[in-house]
């Protein structure tokens, strides 16, 4: 996945559609204290498992906050979303996994794994980790996300995952490596 990015400039943000920038400010044992935040949706992500392919279901897309660091951009994450509707979150999770990968799946067939916080430092948002199985009885369609979004579904070999952890060429999300850790001490031996 390879895209031509020209332009790229960072302005200040107006109307912000997603996040919100603030200054907190209180006083912690008596002392004032002020830090910058941005407030910023909560998410969920999904490990998804491909029971025939016996691999994982990844995503691949650009991100712009990550192309100021490496000028690439490209990272390999779980399938995700923001929680911005008035659904529950595995539902938002069902979706997610529609649009982005291609897979339609059961209600009640979507395991919660936990929920925890990222982006602690400015953020805080709170982030639940589904985990989900599919095989290609579930495929609806191609994935890549909807509207304009620029998303390549990838799989990743099981036997892979494990190496592709402590690989710093690759960009990827703590949110993927926890999973995969999750994977391989709760469901790993289960397939085996």
């Amino acid at each position: 996945m390879k895209h031509t990015i020209t332009n790229f400039t960072l302005v200040p943000l107006e109307d912000a559609a997603f996040i919100q920038t603030a200054r907190a400010t209180y006083e912690q044992d008596g002392v004032p204290k002020s830090w910058e935040v941005v407030q910023a949706h909560d998410s969920v992500a999904i490990l998804i498992y491909h029971t025939e392919m016996n691999a994982f279901v990844l995503v691949r897309q650009f991100r712009p906050a990550v192309y100021i660091r490496n000028k690439e951009g490209i990272t390999l994450e779980l399938c995700a979303g923001i929680v911005d509707k008035e659904l529950s979150l595995e539902e938002i999770a069902r979706e997610e996994i529609m649009e982005e990968c291609g897979y339609d799946i059961e209600s009640g067939t979507i395991e919660k794994v936990t929920s925890f916080y990222t982006s602690v430092g400015f953020a805080g948002s709170r982030q639940t980790l589904y985990y989900a199985e599919v095989d290609e009885s579930m495929r609806v369609g191609e994935g890549g996300g909807i509207d304009d979004e620029f998303i390549e579904v990838v799989t990743l070999d099981v036997n892979e995952a494990r190496d592709m952890l402590f690989d710093e060429r690759i960009v990827k999300t703590t949110g993927l490596m926890f999973a995969f850790y999750w994977w391989f001490e709760n469901k790993k031996t289960a397939k085996q």
